[in-house]
């Protein structure tokens, strides 16, 4: 089960893709801004973070004071009808994927899915207990 942060403001695409990742398994969270993503992070790093590249271009360098979990990805997307907008070259370097939402949705769910495997894979994948089983 893969933690994955959804950021941008298409509400109808970002709880569509929600529901996809949920239904694959996932524990996705759906945030509107930058800001409420770094405090959400900060509390509970994803392993995943997706961000609108609209949200990302006018950040800039903010997308990556973001916190994510060891051996997590960032991921950009932009809808199909929006031109791609520039980015710092240091962003481009930090984001592992550039999507076209919602046509390349099954992309996205493979690229987290990947993730997900790696990161377990490695050792570095937040163990999931159930509070019952949790030592006190």
């Amino acid at each position: 089960m893969t933690y994955v942060m959804l950021v941008g403001t298409d509400v109808a695409l970002l709880e569509g893709l929600a529901q996809s990742l949920a239904g694959l398994g996932h524990r996705p969270s759906v945030t509107a801004s930058l800001s409420d993503a770094r405090d959400l992070c900060s509390a509970h790093p994803p392993l995943v973070l997706v961000v609108d590249r609209a949200l990302a271009s006018s950040a800039g360098a903010e997308l990556l004071t973001v916190l994510i979990a060891a051996g997590g990805a960032r991921i950009l997307y932009r809808g199909a009808a929006m031109p791609p907008t520039p980015l710092l070259p240091a962003l481009q370097r930090a984001v592992l994927a550039d999507l076209t939402l919602p046509l390349e949705r099954h992309r996205l769910s493979a690229l987290v899915q990947s993730v997900g495997d790696r990161a377990k894979a490695t050792g570095r994948a937040p163990l999931d207990t159930p509070p019952d089983m949790r030592a006190v």
